[in-house]
């Protein structure tokens, strides 16, 4: 790596590796459904849906850190933007960010871990991680490898906003709930009275889908979402239709 570049590489490396996050929370979580984190996980205590949920968060919200990181890093070597040669590194770091996203998620999630497999509802596991492994790892990392050899340029400016953008936009859809759910997972305090959740429930026209042991996690068919403030007034302290909770939810379902 140019010197003189360096933290507009590091740019590139994080918002490729963060964007790689994004993109399988999109594909595989919200549009596709083929798994969610830990959907391989059923030990205790990783059976409990709110474990679930938390992992589920937890990884989000890393995938939002090096987001931010590889942004805040852009910004800093904005004064590089105009060097030469300085749109290629970026992409080209960004790619191989992207694809190395994927290498790990290959290597550890699915074959070190066995935390989850690429498409579980196929009976063949090792074809469908295999084929995301090469066509979104090793393909994306071999074109950064390409990229930075190449003397083309990538639109200078034009470039930096395009890989901005995708990440800026790629972060809220990685968020919201699957296409066609009107599922919502309503979270209560510990010792909130039944009576006060069914009250909850009534002003919500809401139709019970799950709930757990405790009492204190809900899974509602709600369709009206204006509607869903109402819950907070009946002792709810969290209201979510986010695809974490929602694809959690779906998962734990299917098991049960």
């Amino acid at each position: 790596m140019i010197p003189e570049l360096r933290s507009l590489g590091w740019a590139g490396y994080l918002l490729g590796f963060g964007l790689g996050g994004f993109f399988d929370g999109i594909l595989l979580h919200q549009i596709l459904q083929w798994h969610h984190l830990l959907s391989l996980v059923t030990r205790p205590p990783f059976q409990d849906i709110r474990v679930q949920i938390l992992a589920d968060g937890l990884f989000h919200l890393l995938m939002y850190v090096i987001a931010f990181i590889g942004l805040w890093k852009l910004w800093k070597a904005r004064h590089q933007f105009g060097a030469v040669g300085g749109d290629r590194l970026l992409l080209a770091n960004a790619a191989t960010g992207f694809g190395a996203w994927h290498i790990l998620d290959g290597v550890l999630s699915h074959w070190l871990l066995g935390i989850h497999r690429v498409r579980l509802d196929s009976d063949k596991l090792l074809f469908w991680d295999l084929l995301w492994f090469v066509v979104f790892g090793v393909a994306f990392v071999v074109l950064g490898w390409w990229l930075r050899r190449s003397d083309a340029s990538f639109g200078g400016r034009g470039g930096v906003a395009a890989l901005v953008l995708a990440v800026l936009a790629g972060g809220p859809v990685a968020a919201l709930p699957p296409p066609g759910v009107d599922t919502v997972m309503v979270f209560y305090k510990p010792g909130t009275r039944p009576a006060t959740v069914f009250a909850g429930i009534e002003a919500v026209d809401g139709r019970i889908l799950w709930s757990s042991p405790a009492g204190d996690v809900w899974a509602l068919d709600v369709k009206d979402k204006e509607k869903t403030a109402l819950l907070y007034r009946h002792g709810a302290w969290m209201v979510s239709n986010s695809a974490l909770a929602v694809g959690c939810l779906a998962w734990t379902s299917a098991r049960s």
